[in-house]
């Protein structure tokens, strides 16, 4: 994913991140040792001040309270209040928020890479490199460090195994006479990853306006988001459906007649990211919470709930492919932020009218 921007205020962050490490660094002594200890898990944990964060996010409810729940093993004396909401109504709330004056989290879970982009361009995200960056993939790690994504999250076709016999395998199947009436897709005003994947699709030269206006001739029911889409296609309410592919892990797993396909001419993914928001009063908590996210421990826990990690020492999801067997869309970042708009406002007078 090729990423491009450019910021008024970048000299001035980078001159604050000057001031902020040598303002960490320990003065030095005649006494100091000429060799650093190494660093050990005691230092990797260092118990911070205790305090509040608040963490705005789309995780579903259940799955937030997890990682709060795992992440407080490791700093019981963080405090992490959630705010749960759609992709939507979290950047709704986040702008009105800033037109008063100052977002009132501290940290943000969600979305696109797209998304963060965005935030970044206005200066409302900080800039922080998390801790073992190295281990991460490179392609959901922003290079001016003002996010990282947490987790690989494909949009797929989900089809209920005893109503479909012979699976679409192409995002082209889906616009045969065949489907009519029989899909359903997520709302891109209510969901960033819909969001984002409409403008992958404009954007694609096997796909672009042509495919979405053959894909609108089937008459697709469209849902606020991918939980009532998946819930749909397990249920036979409507037997074929765009959605994110760990939903589809977890309902198969629960026993539902659900599956999942990988269309071939690529998916569309999100990669959750998270960042610091510029005004949150308890840095060190938000990075502490970051480090986390994208730590080992952090990325099995993303493993445990069913989704693709962004490290390769953590394992997969049960039943799920290897990235290296995904063909995976990853179009210019810059296109994808400055034809989302457009993207969306299409599909609303395909889809929505």
């Amino acid at each position: 994913m090729t990423i491009k921007r450019h910021r008024l205020f970048a000299l001035t962050a980078l001159a604050a991140g000057g001031m902020l490490l040598a303002g960490c660094s320990a003065p030095a002594t005649e006494a100091a040792p000429e060799k650093k200890p190494e660093a050990t898990e005691e230092t990797e944990t260092e118990t911070l001040e205790p305090t509040t964060i608040t963490l705005y996010t789309s995780e579903p409810q259940a799955k937030a309270d997890a990682l709060v729940a795992a992440f407080n093993e490791t700093h019981p004396e963080i405090t992490v209040e959630i705010f749960r909401a759609g992709t939507g109504d979290l950047t709704a709330r986040i702008a009105a928020e800033q037109t008063s004056g100052a977002v009132q989290a501290d940290v943000l879970l969600a979305a696109d890479a797209g998304t963060f982009e965005n935030y970044a361009a206005d200066g409302l995200l900080a800039q922080y490199t998390p801790k073992d960056v190295e281990a991460l993939n490179p392609d959901v790690v922003d290079p001016e460090n003002y996010y990282v994504g947490t987790r690989i999250i494909p949009t797929v076709i989900a089809y209920n195994t005893t109503m479909i016999t012979t699976p679409p395998t192409s995002w082209e199947d889906l616009t045969a006479a065949e489907y009519a009436d029989k899909i359903v897709m997520p709302n891109p005003d209510v969901s960033g990853a819909a969001a984002y994947n409409a403008a992958v699709w404009m954007n694609e030269d096997a796909l672009g306006e042509k495919w979405l206006e053959n894909l609108a001739k089937n008459k697709p029911v469209i849902a606020d988001s991918n939980g009532p889409v998946s819930q749909a296609v397990a249920t036979g309410t409507q037997p074929v459906g765009i959605v994110v592919d760990y939903l589809v892990r977890e309902l198969a797993a629960q026993g539902s007649p659900i599956a999942v396909s990988y269309p071939t001419e690529g998916v569309p993914y999100v990669s959750q990211p998270a960042g610091i928001f510029a005004d949150s009063d308890s840095p060190e908590a938000a990075q502490a919470f970051i480090d986390f996210l994208v730590s080992a421990e952090g990325q099995k826990l993303a493993v445990e709930q069913a989704y693709l990690p962004v490290r390769s020492d953590v394992g997969s999801p049960e039943g799920a492919p290897a990235m290296s067997d995904i063909t995976i869309l990853s179009p210019d970042l810059e296109t994808i932020r400055s034809s989302q708009d457009a993207a969306v406002e299409t599909f609303r007078a395909l889809f929505l009218k």
